[in-house]
Parts: C-alpha cells; sequence; structure tokens
C-alpha cells in the first residue's frame, strides 16, 4: 500500500501545526486579560500597591501573548484560501460574517482600549485606566464567543441550506446558537481561566521557592488557587454536559473516544485503557469497567451508546487518536482538580507557602494547561472527521487544488518560521515570569507612553526587558 502523503493529508497537517501554536496563545491572553481587571480592581477598592504591581508583572507578559495571538490568527485566515478553498467557497457564507462580527465587535473593542491599558497608567485616571482594562477583558470574551459559534456550527449545522453548492443561512439565531454551542463556549471559556491560573500559580510556586515571601508573590499564588479549586470541578460538569450533547449529535465520535465497536445491550462498559486498531475493528488490550461507560455518557445503568460499526467505515473517525487525545485531557483535568483541593488542605493547616513539594508540584502543573487544551481540540476536530461541516461537507471536499511540492514547501517555512519567531516568543515570555513582580519598596518597571522620539509604542512594547541577560 501506498503510504505517501498526499497534498489533503499535507494541508491537515499544515493546519494542525498552526492552530495548535495559535490557540495556546489566545487561551493565555483571555485568562491573565481576566486576572488583571480582578488585580486593578482590588487595587481600586483597597489601594495596596502589590495590586498595581502585579497588574503592572502579568500586562507585559499579556501584552507578548496578545502579539503572538494576532499574529498566528492572521496566518490561519489565510490558510482558507489557500489551502481550504472548496471550504470558503461552500461554507463562507455563514463562516465570513461570523468572523467578520469578531473582527467589529471583539477586536475593535480590544485595539481601542488596549494601548490605554498597556500605556495610560500617568495619562487617565485611575478609574478610566480600569475601565479601558475591563473592556479589552470583555473583548477577549467576545471574541471567544463569535470563534467559538463558527466553529461549532461546524460541528453541529443548523439554519441554513445548500443551494447550487453553497450554503445560504436562513435563520441566523440558530446559526449562531447551535446545539453544541452553548457547552463549547463554556468549556473553552473555563479551560482559558484554568490555562491562566495554572500559569500563575506556577510562576507564584517559583519565587516562592527562591525565597520570596512578599504580599505580591503571595497573593497571585494564593488567588490562582482558589480560581483552580472553583473552576476545575465546574469545568468537569461542563465537560460532562458537552458529553451528552455529543452523543445526541455527534454519536460516531462519542464511539471512537470511547473505543467502542460494539453496541452492547443492556449497559455499556467504559475502556479505561486500550489500543483501537481501525483496520481489525477492535480494541486491543482493553481494560474495561462493566456499565460505567453507560452511567457516565446516558446517566443510567443500562444506557445505549452505539459501536462504530454502525457506521460506514468511511464515516468514522480515528479511534486511535482521539481515544487517547481524550483520555490525556481527561487524566490531567483530574490531576488539577486533585491539586486545587491539595492547596485548599494546605492553606487550612497555614503550609501553603511553605510547603516546597507542593510548589513544585504547581510548577510542574504549569505547562499542562496548555497539553490539556490541545489535547481537547484534537479530540473535538479528529473526532468530526472525515465532516468539516458535520454531515453536510467532508474534508476532502474542502481541499483547494494544490500539488503536495506546493503545500509541502509551504508546512516546511511555516515550521522554519514558526519555531524561530514564536519559540523566541515563548522564551521571553518565560523570561518575564521568570524575573517577578517588583520587589516591596522598589520603583516597578513602569510602562512609558512613548518612545523616546515620541512615537507611539506598539503593544509588545509594553514588555520592556531585553530579551538577552547582559
Amino acid at each position: 500500500m501506498n503510504s505517501a502523503l498526499t497534498a489533503f493529508d499535507l494541508a491537515r497537517i499544515q493546519f494542525a501545526f498552526t492552530v495548535s501554536f495559535h490557540i495556546v496563545f489566545p487561551a493565555l491572553s483571555i485568562g491573565l486579560a481576566s486576572f488583571i481587571a480582578v488585580l486593578e480592581w482590588r487595587w481600586l477598592k483597597t489601594g495596596k500597591a502589590y495590586y498595581k504591581d502585579l497588574c503592572l508583572f502579568w500586562s507585559k507578559i499579556f501584552a507578548v501573548a496578545f502579539g503572538m495571538g494576532v499574529v498566528s490568527g492572521v496566518v490561519m485566515s489565510y490558510q482558507f484560501g489557500t489551502n481550504w478553498s472548496g471550504f470558503s467557497s461552500f461554507a463562507g457564507p455563514v463562516t465570513g460574517p461570523l468572523l467578520m462580527y469578531e473582527v467589529m465587535t471583539a477586536f475593535f473593542l480590544e485595539a481601542g482600549f488596549l494601548g490605554i491599558m498597556l500605556f495610560g497608567w500617568q495619562r487617565v485616571s485611575p478609574r478610566a485606566h480600569f475601565g479601558a482594562t475591563l473592556m479589552v477583558a470583555i473583548g477577549t470574551l467576545i471574541s471567544t464567543f463569535w470563534i467559538l459559534a463558527s466553529n461549532s456550527w461546524m460541528q453541529t449545522p443548523q439554519g441554513f441550506e445548500v443551494v447550487n453548492g453553497r450554503v445560504v443561512p436562513l435563520d441566523w439565531f440558530k446559526i449562531v446558537f447551535n446545539p453544541s454551542f452553548p457547552y463549547r463556549l463554556a468549556h473553552m471559556a473555563l479551560a482559558a481561566f484554568i490555562v491562566a491560573g495554572l500559569v500563575v500559580s506556577a510562576v507564584g510556586a517559583w519565587h516562592l521557592l527562591r525565597g520570596r515571601r512578599d504580599p505580591a508573590v503571595k497573593k497571585m499564588f494564593s488567588m490562582a488557587l482558589w480560581l483552580l479549586l472553583i473552576l476545575t470541578p465546574i469545568q468537569a460538569f461542563v465537560g460532562d454536559q458537552h458529553g451528552l450533547n455529543t452523543r445526541e449529535y455527534q454519536p460516531a465520535k462519542i464511539a471512537a473516544i470511547e473505543g467502542l465497536w460494539e453496541t452492547e445491550k443492556g449497559g455499556t462498559a467504559l475502556n479505561l485503557f486500550g489500543i483501537p486498531d481501525m483496520q481489525a475493528e477492535t480494541t486491543r488490550y482493553a481494560v474495561s469497567v462493566p456499565h460505567l461507560g453507560s452511567l457516565i455518557l446516558t446517566h443510567s445503568w443500562d444506557g445505549e451508546i452505539r459501536g462504530l460499526k454502525e457506521f460506514p467505515p468511511q464515516d468514522r473517525p480515528n479511534s486511535t487518536v482521539v481515544f487517547w487525545s481524550f483520555r490525556i485531557m481527561a487524566g490531567l483535568g483530574v490531576l488539577m482538580i486533585l491539586m486545587s483541593v491539595t492547596a485548599w488542605a494546605l492553606r487550612r493547616g497555614d503550609r501553603l507557602f511553605e510547603a516546597k513539594w507542593f510548589q513544585r508540584l504547581a510548577i510542574a502543573m504549569g505547562p499542562t494547561g496548555f497539553i490539556t487544551l490541545l489535547a481537547g481540540w484534537v479530540t473535538t476536530e479528529a473526532g468530526r472527521q472525515p465532516w468539516v461541516v458535520y454531515g453536510v461537507m467532508r474534508t476532502s471536499q474542502a481541499v483547494s487544488p494544490l500539488t503536495t511540492q506546493q503545500v509541502g514547501i509551504s508546512l516546511m517555512a511555516f515550521v522554519l518560521v514558526y519555531f524561530l519567531v514564536f519559540g523566541t516568543g515563548i522564551y521571553y515570555m518565560l523570561k518575564l515570569m521568570r524575573s517577578g513582580p517588583a520587589l516591596p519598596g522598589q520603583t516597578p518597571h513602569g510602562v512609558p507612553e512613548h518612545s523616546p522620539d515620541g512615537t507611539a509604542r506598539r503593544p509588545l512594547s509594553a514588555a520592556d526587558q531585553l530579551i538577552d541577560v547582559a
């Protein structure tokens, strides 16, 4: 059998690569924007200087994440025209306006107030500055709304008809508020806050291990852990409801996630472990718990779940991929809950800031938010295959008529440029995190209003540290 990659395969790999780089930056900036707004509100409410120090510190990291998210997002939008022109031609009447609404509402709102948030500390009143920060935070959430509306419509499309080979919108309310949208929006928004919470707690733990015990470090560590204690169980509940919705509207995806091939009557077992084999139509080395699949996926003892064999082979998602991506997401989610509960127990014993073993755990858990986020998106996107618009348009119909050489060259260029540009950006963010907020009595690195020659500063200029250590 010829195993050479086709232009279609390379186009999918390229989009997966670019979207994986992109999603981590908006997720962090969405969570940090709201965190910074809460910090500034607390500063206005209490007058305690360390809240402002934390605002200035995290604003620098937010600026870098926001800038890289915008750049990587622009690249993704171009790919719809270059590699996926079939999709753009077919579904553009729906996805085009939804993405336009995101630009007209969220991006313009963020762009309008971002400069004030980053550079307006000495130019506007504290309350006006807080208003700008709040608008940026709201803008990131509005952006999440429209992007998830577009993606959710591709998962559970409704409110349209197909005329002459193109989608024609009939009911925009049904298009936006499609069946999976509320669950996916809540799931993604909570994921962004959890990603930011894990990063903030890891940075706080890093500085606690280095001996800092000043109020700024303690406060950001404590606030992040309170956030995780509240949100991680809620995320588990939302994920459960999302699973019930997916079972109703995308049953093949659920069967692939569970590695379930046969429809089991009288109760479905849950495969805790196994290696799904798409060719042999079985899950090898399966370790199963009877009836647990029914309890989780139908909330009943004998609920029935359709097996993959009920779907034509050409309509089945790749169970080998989504089986493990889902378990990575769910397993790390359980660890996050356990970490949050452990922090609560340490807090009650007044040992939160002195338990070095827990601080090391918090540092190790810092990147897990991004890993879980990527695993979740792999599950939902690979589980939708072979459809780009579920049940309406196949992914193979969406690809542009390109040669393998054309897509291969652009993919190599993306890999080189992305690792250089975004690798440098990630390194710089880590360097900023390592520097920490200003020490008590030390003047924090404020954000100048203009560069020395009097020209306006760009958003990335808010991070005013040199990238190289002197």
